[in-house]
Order: C-alpha cells, then structure tokens, then sequence
C-alpha cells in the first residue's frame, strides 16, 4: 500500500512549513518558465510539486546524503495516485535538489529512463534546486518570482519580490543552485530583486 503525502509528512518530515513553501515557490517557477522559457504539460508541475514536499524527507535517516535517503523512501514506499515510474521520476526529481548533477552512466534509477525521461527530470530537478535554495532559511523570505528571458542572448533573468520590500534576503543558496536548471534548460540565469 503506497503512502499518501500527508502520511509522508507526518512520518518523515522535520520541517513541514519548508516543504510546503518551496512546492509554492516551486510551482511559480514551473508556471514562469513554462509560460516564458519552454512549455511543460501540468502533469510535470504535479511531479515537481510532489518532489518538493518530499525533498527533504530524507532528513529522517540521516542529514549526511539526505537527498539520496529522500529517493529510497519513496521508492520503498510508493506514492499514492502515481505509478511505478512517476513515482520513480518523483524520486529522482528529489534526490537531485542538492548534490551531484544527474548521472545516466553513475546513477541507478536515473539510468532506466529513457533521453526524453531525462530531459524532464533535469528541468524539473533545476527548477526544484533554485525553489530550495530560495527558502534557504527556511523562512518563507520570497512572496514571488517571476522570469524575463531574453530568447536572443538564453539568459533567464529571475526577478525576486521579496516578502518585506525593505529587506534582502539572502539568495547566495540559490545562486549557487542554478547549474542544473542553465544545464537542463540550455540559458545563463541571474537572480535579482525587483526594487519596484
């Protein structure tokens, strides 16, 4: 019998509050960069939503490779409404939150997929990647984001609003965590607040 999210949360999750922000922030990344950057189908916004609220789950067995532990809980314990292989995409979308890039020669899991399969967890891992590295603090810092892209020069240009306009949070945790989403989605991105 495969999990439900809530169940997943209840048993595993240390910090529920952080899980749910970066699924938000998560999403409104999908929403900017399907709108703006390429088109994904919302079938992949519900992968990526549930790969948010189970990214840091793996905390429960232990903060060092948290992320890979966070990829054998679900595998070992299935994720309701969602089959064999979205679970496994779901998986993988988590493990690659934070650590090494994604390894089609290195990694089990991530090697059974096909070239397509692929393509969509690495956009979907780089989007995951910046939405975690956004609430770095675990503080819901960030009300909203949105994506100018210059389609001639591929720089995605991230405009952040945070939630007090007087105050910067600090975004080098993001910064550092766009190599995934510039490799997947083939541009150079910068992270800016919005001063309006």
């Amino acid at each position: 019998m495969s999990l439900t999210l809530e169940k997943y949360l209840e048993m595993y999750a240390k910090d529920v509050p952080h899980a749910h922000e970066v699924k938000r922030l998560a999403g409104m990344i999908f929403d900017e960069v399907s709108h703006h950057i390429k088109e994904m189908p919302y079938s992949q916004k519900k992968l990526l939503e549930t790969a948010a609220l189970l990214h840091d789950i793996g905390y429960f067995v232990d903060s060092k490779g948290h992320n890979k532990h966070s990829q054998n809980l679900i595998i070992e314990n299935g994720i309701q409404n969602f089959n064999s292989d979205e679970t496994a995409m779901i998986s993988c979308i988590a493990r690659y939150h934070r650590g090494s890039l994604p390894d089609k020669t290195q990694h089990p899991i991530y090697m059974d997929f096909d070239k397509k399969e692929r393509k969509i967890i690495k956009r979907l891992s780089g989007i995951l990647r910046i939405a975690d590295g956004l609430d770095g603090a675990h503080r819901a810092l960030i009300k909203k984001v949105q994506i100018d892209f210059d389609r001639e020069n591929s720089i995605a240009k991230f405009k952040l609003y945070p939630n007090i306009q007087e105050y910067r949070p600090d975004i080098t945790y993001a910064a550092r965590k766009r190599d995934l989403f510039e490799t997947a989605f083939k541009c150079q991105s910068i992270l800016v607040f919005n001063d309006k």
